[in-house]
């Protein structure tokens, strides 16, 4: 083994779980994002397919990371897979209503000298708040030791 990834390994396994997290968040939506557009524009799949397939697998590659590598966990595959899709479902609805009401009070918000809609800002709020919630779910409801 060389020797930059056995200092790579050493420091990720030292670092808590939210840094690995977002670590395995960023591969994921690298891998399903990658997958939506080769769908759409290689296969000519559509936009529905496409997504569906492509945010599918990305969860795949998340529970997968997330057991294994993130919280290091030996629940059952099968038991901790169902708590895994409760938990992603019950963060989406939470995280973006709240974000949407929140960007419907706010209405008006500038970005970097970019006037961001209501329906954008609600997105973003929503994409910090599924993170934070996510990562609490599948930690301590998900992938308990």
């Amino acid at each position: 083994m060389s020797t930059r990834i056995f200092t790579l390994e050493h420091y990720l396994n030292r670092t808590n779980t939210f840094i690995r997290f977002l670590i395995v968040g960023t591969v994921n939506t690298l891998v399903g994002l990658t997958m939506i557009f080769m769908l759409l524009d290689l296969a000519g799949m559509s936009y529905w397919t496409a997504t569906f397939l492509g945010n599918s697998t990305g969860a795949v590659i998340s529970f997968l990371l997330n057991r294994t590598f993130t919280f290091r966990s030996g629940t059952s595959i099968p038991g901790s897979a169902v708590r895994f899709i409760f938990i992603l479902f019950l963060c989406y609805i939470l995280s973006y209503s709240i974000s949407g009401m929140a960007a419907e009070a706010i209405k008006s918000f500038t970005l970097f000298g970019y006037e961001v809609s209501p329906e954008e800002l609600a997105v973003l709020m929503g994409a910090g708040i599924y993170t934070i919630t996510n990562y609490m779910g599948q930690k301590y409801l998900v992938f308990t030791k």
